[in-house]
């Protein structure tokens, strides 16, 4: 992947300049999402979209040359007084807010103080002039604990480059390898769908757990002694890890979005996913919701065989329809207009939060 670099001396003079800001760059959904919004012909068209990669130490330092800067960065408290430095900065800048992680579901199983979790996130996202929502489940939440104004609050579903997913052969028409996608951490639940899969007799299935993180050794421990459980690691292009397997499931405690259910409806894989936060924007033919945590639930829905009846046709329809939404939420998002926080936020507390955030 291409990051920061300078404009191209040929870029047109009308184009915006759009500035993405990120401070993880772990190979993953949102670092792909990151580059179609980079590298897509059509959203270049009306801007030029700059992957940045940043420490948590220098945001509040930057001094960046861009109409448009969008923030994919975490909110904490420590980072809270950067972000506020960021703003003061670039007071005729408009700013975006991209929120990937918090939801309904983290905050009931992470955060033991939510008024405080809720000041924290009030504050940061009155920073910027839009906050973004990553599915409609997540901006619901954001709406009902009045965390963004109505007006500032955004949904656009992330997609990335679906072609590769569309183009797949049809999985077998009886499920043999059952596939799983992304971090292995608390949050993807997988030691629960280990759980769930070990219930299932027989050893004409195989469980594959694609990908890498800091549970790889809990999670080889739960599956010892099964040998129809593999873990194949991460994997540099995920269409052709989503060819080997005929079912995907995502047992998630909590997901804003879940770019990975996208692509397994893209390429006509049946998708068990639980019934939380963002993954229920994916509900819909082949999809089975199951309760968050219920192994048995799980269990029978994997064993259960599900098919996805989607032709080719639907499937192609599918990976446009969600590529031309995100593109057109961004093309929307980008040109409405011009900045707005720095007429709402007096100059002069800026600055006194701002000499705070570096000193």
């Amino acid at each position: 992947m291409t990051f920061f670099r300078p404009p191209a001396p040929s870029a047109s003079l009308d184009r915006k300049r759009v500035i993405h800001l990120v401070d993880d760059t772990t190979p993953g959904g949102v670092m792909r999402y990151l580059d179609f919004l980079k590298s897509d012909a059509a959203l270049a068209e009306a801007a030029e979209h700059i992957l940045r990669p940043v420490s948590r130490g220098e945001i509040g330092r930057l001094s960046l040359d861009a109409e448009v800067i969008v923030s994919h960065l975490s909110v904490n408290w420590r980072a809270l007084p950067s972000l506020i430095a960021l703003r003061a900065r670039h007071a005729s800048a408009r700013m975006i807010h991209v929120e990937h992680s918090y939801t309904a579901a983290f905050t009931a199983l992470n955060v033991p103080s939510r008024g405080r979790f809720f000041t924290l996130l009030r504050s940061a996202y009155a920073l910027f002039d839009k906050v973004v929502a990553v599915s409609a489940a997540q901006g619901e939440w954001l709406r009902a604990r009045a965390l963004v104004p109505w007006d500032r609050l955004e949904i656009i579903r992330p997609a990335v480059d679906l072609s590769d997913f569309a183009s797949l052969p049809a999985p077998r028409a009886r499920p043999r390898v059952i596939g799983a996608f992304g971090r292995l951490d608390r949050q993807k639940g997988l030691d629960t769908l280990i759980m769930a899969f070990r219930k299932i007799p027989g050893h004409d299935k195989t469980l594959r757990l694609y990908g890498a993180g800091a549970d790889l050794a809990m999670l080889k421990s739960l599956a010892a002694g099964d040998a129809r459980i593999e873990f194949p690691g991460h994997v540099a292009v995920p269409a052709l890890a989503m060819a080997e397997v005929d079912v995907v499931a995502m047992p998630s405690r909590w997901e804003a979005y879940g770019i990975a259910a996208l692509e397994a409806r893209v390429a006509g894989r049946p998708l068990v996913v639980t019934s939380i936060d963002g993954l229920r924007d994916h509900a819909g033919p082949g999809v089975t919701l199951v309760r968050p945590g219920a192994v048995d639930e799980l269990s029978q829905a994997l064993l259960e065989n599900a098919t996805s009846s989607q032709t080719s046709d639907e499937r192609i329809a599918l990976a446009a329809l969600a590529e031309t939404a995100t593109r057109d939420g961004w093309r929307r998002l980008i040109m409405e207009g011009t900045c707005l926080t720095s007429a709402r936020l007096a100059e002069a507390e800026i600055a006194s939060f701002a000499q705070a955030a570096v000193n």
